[in-house]
C-alpha cells in the first residue's frame, strides 16, 4: 500500500505502528495541533466502497463522542485522496496481545487488575447503548503504567453493518472468530451480553494462554461457540480460585441472559474477587467515570474475613470493668435501702 507522508495536510505519518485485516497503523504528528497521534488507515478495498464510507463515518463521529479514560479518544476521521482514515490517541506501550504472547498466563491479580479496566471501558459504553462487538487482545491497549485502553471501537461495525444490509438472510458474522459470542456465531446483532461474552474469552486466555476453543476455520470455531463446553480453566492452572473459575464459566454461557447482562454488572463481580484474593490491593480505582457523566456506584468494599471463635479482648476487658463498677454499687444501693425502709 502506497501511503504519503502527510495525510490531509495535517497528519505526518512517521513510522508504521502494525497491520491487520482491515487497515494500517501509523505513529504521526499532528502538525495542526502539535501532537503525537495514532492514525489508522483503511486498506483500499474498504475506502472505495461509498456505503462503508458512510457507515464509517456515522460509527467514528459515535467513537468520537466516547470519553472514558479506559477509551481510546478518537480525534477525527475522514476521507481523502482515496484513503479512508481515522485519528486516535497515542497510547504507548503494548497490546494486551503481546503481553500474552510473552508472559501469560498471567498472575490471577494482574489479569483481574487489566479485566476491571476493560470492564470500566465497556461499561460505559454499554450505558450509551453502544456495543463494541470486535473486543480481542489485540484492541486492548496497556500502557507502561498498566493503564487498559479500548480501542478500534466502530470499524468492525461498520464493516458488520454493511454486510448485513448486503445480504437477505441474517448469517452475517460480527467480530473476530475466535472471540466471538455464540450469538455472534449465528449471525444475530450483538447485544452487551455479547461484549461480556468476549471479554470472558480474553480473560480465559489471560488466566491459562489458551483459547476456550480452537478450530481450523472459522465455521468450525463458530460451531464451537454455540455447541461445545468450554474446558474448565482450573484443568490447566488446578491453583486458580475456584470462585474465578466459577464467574468465567458463567460468562462464556451460551445463553446472552446467562452472562452478565453489561460489563458493569461483570466488572463489579471482578473488583469483588479481586479483593479476595490473597495479598490483593482492590482495583476499584480503575472505574473511572468521564467528567461530565454520572459517576457509576462503587460496589462496597469487601468486610476483612474474621474467625468467628476469635476473643475481642478488648470488648471482653471494657465489659469486665463495666460489671466491676456496677457490682462496686450494689453496697452503697443496700445502705441507702435500709437507711429509709429499715427498722426505726
Amino acid at each position: 500500500m502506497s501511503t504519503p507522508s502527510l495525510l490531509a495536510q495535517r497528519y505526518e505519518l512517521q513510522r508504521l505502528l502494525g497491520r491487520g485485516g482491515m487497515a494500517y497503523v501509523y505513529y504521526a504528528h499532528d502538525r495542526l495541533l502539535g501532537r503525537s497521534v495514532a492514525v489508522k488507515i483503511l486498506r483500499e478495498e474498504y475506502a472505495r466502497d461509498a456505503r462503508f464510507r458512510e457507515r464509517f463515518r456515522q460509527e467514528a463521529a459515535a467513537a468520537a463522542r466516547l470519553n472514558h479514560p479506559n477509551i481510546v479518544t478518537v480525534y477525527d476521521f475522514g476521507y481523502t485522496d482515496n484513503r479512508l482514515f481515522i485519528v486516535m490517541e497515542y497510547v504507548p506501550g503494548q497490546t494486551l496481545r503481546q503481553i500474552i504472547d510473552a508472559r501469560a498466563p498471567l498472575p490471577p491479580q494482574e489479569a483481574l487488575s487489566l479485566m476491571v479496566q476493560a470492564c470500566a471501558g465497556l461499561g460505559y459504553m454499554h450505558r450509551l447503548g453502544l456495543v463494541h462487538c470486535d473486543l480481542k487482545p489485540q484492541n486492548l491497549l496497556v500502557t507502561p503504567d498498566g493503564r487498559l485502553k479500548v480501542t478500534d471501537f466502530g470499524i468492525a461495525r461498520a464493516w458488520a453493518g454493511i454486510r448485513e444490509t448486503a445480504q437477505t438472510s441474517t448469517t452475517v458474522v460480527w467480530g473476530s472468530p475466535r472471540y466471538f459470542s455464540p450469538e455472534q456465531a449465528a449471525g444475530k446483532p450483538p447485544l452487551p451480553a455479547s461484549d461480556v461474552y468476549a471479554l470472558g474469552v480474553v480473560l480465559y486466555e489471560m488466566l491459562t494462554h489458551r483459547l476456550p476453543f480452537l478450530g481450523d476455520t472459522p465455521e468450525a470455531l463458530a460451531r464451537l461457540h454455540r455447541e461445545a463446553p468450554p474446558v474448565p480453566p482450573r484443568t490447566y492452572v488446578p491453583d486458580l480460585p475456584e470462585a474465578l473459575e466459577a464467574v468465567l464459566l458463567k460468562v462464556l454461557s451460551k445463553e446472552p441472559a446467562a452472562r452478565y447482562r453489561t460489563a458493569d454488572q461483570f466488572g463489579r463481580v471482578l473488583v469483588h474477587l479481586a479483593e479476595n484474593l490473597p495479598s490483593a490491593a482492590p482495583p476499584t480505582a480503575a472505574i473511572a467515570a468521564p467528567a461530565g457523566a454520572s459517576p457509576q456506584a462503587a460496589p462496597p468494599a469487601a468486610s476483612p474475613s474474621r474467625d468467628p471463635l476469635a476473643i475481642d479482648w478488648l470488648t471482653a476487658a471494657l465489659a469486665l470493668l463495666a460489671l466491676a463498677a456496677v457490682g462496686g454499687l450494689i453496697p452503697l444501693w443496700v445502705w441507702v435501702y435500709l437507711a429509709y425502709h429499715g427498722p426505726r
